[in-house]
């Protein structure tokens, strides 16, 4: 019997036990930090979406993050909604804006492809820069006293007995790790599914997908917008705690797409716990580094090329190939001559 499965089910839900009962013990600057990570790891499952099954390297993810953090703040400054409500209407918008880019980025392939939903997300900073209301070039600030009065912090400041302020960090820490586990979950169930084999059979050959009845543009459409709908929830939560945008933060190519590339190729691109596995090693290297300033850059580059010279697969590719242990597999076993004998193959 192979036990890598439960207990590898059993060791997630002690780890994930353990996250929702941080922000009751740990320090605020710890929920902070982690909350930086899980916004990270939302990214870099979406990425790896698009990337790793879908075979779209897009450049340009930044342009969900920052529609949805200005649709957020549009939402609270100049319609007085909850910012709670502000981050689904950040979704929307960022949903919204991925139908026209995938208009035009579908016509691409391959490294026009990068390179075009680079050149579209640049255009939509350019755009939002524009955007007198919310502070053009300058960006804006949410108004003094919104976290205060976001739904749940209430309740939850008295029951943790906390600061407003923690309070509110504790409430989007919740809703980042909530988002980081439905992605999750709902990328296993969709991979394992008839339309993420298509997805796959994609990425591998189109042609050939095509020939067996997959359509690949309206399954690459639908996960491109998807994709965009959950970064721009990602994007608009994380600029709630930052409580503070500009078009060059928002649309920061480097926070919010060179370092997910990072992520999610040292973790192991085409692997469902690849970017789980990066976030922590860049973690973990963010923090023992942090005082060396570019020494920092120097070693996270150093270790993206070694190991895409020697483990093409990430480290949680080498890991399941030198061990033979993968709790979360995405391939299907083939049917057992029983099973075909009485016709139970579904």
């Amino acid at each position: 019997m192979n036990l890598s499965r439960p207990l590898g089910l059993i060791a997630a839900l002690l780890a994930l036990t353990t996250l929702y009962a941080l922000p009751t013990f740990a320090p605020r600057a710890m929920v902070q930090d982690l909350f930086g990570i899980l916004t990270l790891l939302v990214l870099a499952m979406n990425w790896n979406m698009l990337a790793g099954f879908a075979g779209l390297v897009s450049v340009g993810q930044q342009a969900f993050v920052g529609i949805g953090a200005y649709a957020m703040f549009a939402a609270v400054i100049l319609m007085g909604l909850d910012p709670l409500v502000g981050v689904l209407i950040g979704g929307l918008a960022a949903a919204a804006f991925a139908v026209p880019m995938a208009f035009f980025a579908f016509r691409l392939n391959g490294a026009y492809f990068a390179i075009g939903t680079w050149v579209v997300a640049d255009i939509a900073r350019l755009a939002i820069s524009q955007w007198k209301a919310l502070g053009g070039g300058t960006g804006t600030s949410l108004p003094k006293g919104t976290a205060k009065d976001m739904a749940f912090v209430g309740p939850i400041k008295e029951a943790l007995g906390v600061s407003t302020a923690a309070a509110a960090d504790a409430l989007t820490f919740w809703l980042m790790l909530t988002l980081a586990v439905a992605m999750l979950a709902t990328s296993y169930v969709f991979l394992r599914s008839r339309m993420g084999l298509g997805l796959q059979a994609i990425r591998d050959n189109e042609n050939a997908a095509r020939s067996v009845g997959v359509d690949p543009l309206r399954i690459k459409a639908a996960v491109f917008v998807l994709a965009g709908f959950v970064t721009g929830l990602c994007g608009a939560l994380a600029f709630i705690q930052i409580t503070r945008v500009t078009p060059d933060a928002a649309f920061s190519v480097i926070d919010w797409t060179a370092f997910v590339i990072f992520i999610t190729v040292i973790g192991g691109i085409g692997t469902l716990p690849g970017p789980i596995v990066g976030v922590i090693v860049f973690y973990a290297l963010q923090r023992l580094l942090a005082d060396y300033g570019t020494v920092y850059l120097i070693v996270l580059g150093c270790l993206g090329i070694a190991v895409m010279l020697f483990a093409r697969r990430g480290l949680w590719g080498l890991f399941t190939d030198r061990s033979g242990i993968d709790p979360f597999p995405l391939t299907h076993r083939p049917p057992t001559s029983l099973a075909l004998r009485h016709g139970d193959l579904k």
